[in-house]
C-alpha cells in the first residue's frame, strides 16, 4: 500500500441481500469513511458495489462530487479525506465487498497506481472470501469473529424494529441508520442499544426519532 499516494484503506463486507458492514481499516480516517458510507447509504463504496466498477473521486471539493454525494462529501472532508477511491472486491460472479482508499490531498491515480490498487483489491477479495462470510452476517468458521458479532447485532436490531414499527426489514434498517446519523453515533452502538432494549422506535416516530426505554 505504501507504493500508492494514499493515507489509508478500509474494507467493507457487502451483499445485495444485507446491509454493508465495516470489516477493517488502517486508521481513524478510513474507519470513519467506512462508518459514514454505511450510515448514510451513499458514497464511492456504495456506488462501486452497486455498479461493480471502480469509483475514483480524486477531489471531493469539486462541484460534481459535491452534488453526487451531498452529505457524504462534506462529512468525508471533515474526517480528513480529500480523495477517495473505491474498488469492488470481485471473483467471478462473487462480490463480497469493497476496498476504499483515501488521501488527505487531491490526487489522481495514474495507470500503474490504479493497476496496483486493483491488485490490492484482488488480494483483499481472497482474504475476505477465505473468511467465508455468509449471507446471514457472520463467518462460518473464519477468523473475523468481531465482524460476525457486529453484523448479527445490526441484523437483530433491524428485526426488532420491524416489530416495533410494523415495517419491512429494509425500512427498519433505514430507520436505524437514520437515527444513528441524526444522533451522530456509530451504527453498531445504536444497534446495541436496541438489542439491549435501551432504545425503542415508537410507531408514530419520524424516521430519525426514537426514545429511550424507561
Amino acid at each position: 500500500m505504501a507504493a500508492l499516494p494514499v493515507g489509508g484503506a478500509g474494507v467493507s463486507a457487502m451483499s445485495r441481500t444485507a446491509p454493508s458492514h465495516p470489516l477493517c481499516s488502517t486508521d481513524s480516517v478510513s474507519e470513519q469513511l467506512e462508518e459514514l458510507q454505511l450510515t448514510l447509504g451513499e458514497g464511492p463504496c456504495v456506488d462501486a458495489f452497486l455498479h461493480g466498477s471502480a469509483v475514483l473521486a480524486p477531489d471531493l471539493l469539486t462541484c460534481e462530487l459535491q452534488d453526487r454525494w451531498m452529505v457524504f462529501a462534506e462529512a468525508a472532508l471533515e474526517a480528513g479525506a480529500r480523495a477517495v477511491f473505491a474498488l469492488p472486491l470481485q471473483m467471478g460472479a462473487i462480490s463480497p465487498g469493497v476496498l476504499d482508499l483515501y488521501a488527505r490531498f487531491p490526487v489522481r491515480l495514474n495507470a500503474e497506481e490504479l493497476a496496483d490498487a486493483l491488485a490490492f483489491a484482488d488480494l483483499a477479495t481472497l482474504v475476505l472470501l477465505d473468511a467465508r462470510i455468509d449471507e446471514t452476517g457472520g463467518p462460518r468458521d473464519g477468523p473475523v469473529e468481531d465482524l460476525g458479532a457486529y453484523r448479527a447485532e445490526i441484523d437483530q436490531a433491524s428485526g426488532m424494529i420491524t416489530v416495533q414499527l410494523g415495517v419491512g426489514i429494509e425500512e427498519a434498517f433505514v430507520r436505524l441508520r437514520s437515527h444513528a446519523y441524526a444522533q451522530g453515533r456509530r451504527l453498531g452502538d445504536v444497534a446495541a442499544d436496541v438489542v439491549a432494549r435501551r432504545l425503542r422506535f415508537p410507531p408514530d416516530a419520524e424516521p430519525d426519532e426514537a426514545g429511550e426505554d424507561p
